[in-house]
């Protein structure tokens, strides 16, 4: 959970699913600012990947795709917003936003986190690496993660979310570097985003049962939220 919080059995529900296509549709029309070809478009290719990875729907794909690139005559317009701040039981996270709407977004915001802190820009960021997050699954078994690291150029690795997966870990100027240099490595990039990893995450051993169950009813408050992308959370695994 250091790295990036994802909620437990997410992809179980249906309207989860929804969320989670409704916020890859976004991440699709912000890459395709820059062009609607994957092909020669890196940002956008890895989106389409995560895309068809929970199985999107190819005409919501293509349509979020279209309007993005603005092909469709819908002017579309994200502004890109983090908010720092402390969950129940000064836990530190950092949430990332993508709005079309700057002030209903900071209202909101400050709703959920009634039941936190909301601190000011730099209050807690300073306690979190702004780093590359590269996930990826070896081609075949016995692919050395550690090996892959060092030849890839990435500074660190640690188990992914999913099984089987590792989470290798840039500079964020070499994120695009190290994703093209995975696969001839051994390993297939399932997803590559910047993000943020906490230099001294809470232990979770010193919250009782009762004050993780806030923590998590918090954060999946925070994360239903239309406008949140991704939140990074300083608690340990």
């Amino acid at each position: 959970m250091g790295a990036q919080w994802k909620a437990k059995g997410k992809e179980l529900a249906a309207n989860a699913r929804g969320r989670v296509f409704g916020k890859l549709a976004k991440e699709i029309m912000v890459a395709a600012r820059n062009g609607a070809d994957p092909a020669s478009n890196a940002r956008l290719r890895l989106v389409v990947e995560q895309a068809r990875k929970v199985s999107m729907p190819k005409e919501t794909l293509e349509r979020a795709i279209k309007k993005g690139a603005g092909l469709t005559g819908d002017a579309v317009h994200f502004e890109h917003v983090i908010y720092e701040g402390f969950a129940p039981h000064r836990v530190p996270l950092m949430v990332e936003c993508l709005t079309d709407n700057l002030n209903r977004t900071a209202s909101e915001i400050r709703v959920l986190f009634r039941k936190g802190h909301l601190g000011t820009s730099g209050s807690v960021s300073w306690d979190f690496d702004h780093v590359g997050m590269i996930e990826a699954e070896p081609l075949a078994a016995g692919a050395d993660p550690e090996l892959a690291a060092i030849e890839a150029g990435a500074q660190d690795f640690e188990p992914g979310e999913e099984e089987g997966t590792t989470m290798f870990l840039t500079d964020h100027a070499d994120l695009d570097l190290v994703s093209r240099a995975l696969p001839a490595q051994g390993f297939t990039v399932l997803s590559a985003k910047l993000g943020y990893k906490a230099k001294n995450p809470v232990n979770p051993a010193t919250l009782s049962a009762a004050e993780l169950e806030e923590v998590e009813a918090f954060l999946a408050a925070v994360d239903a939220n239309d406008d949140v992308q991704n939140i990074f959370v300083g608690l340990g695994d």
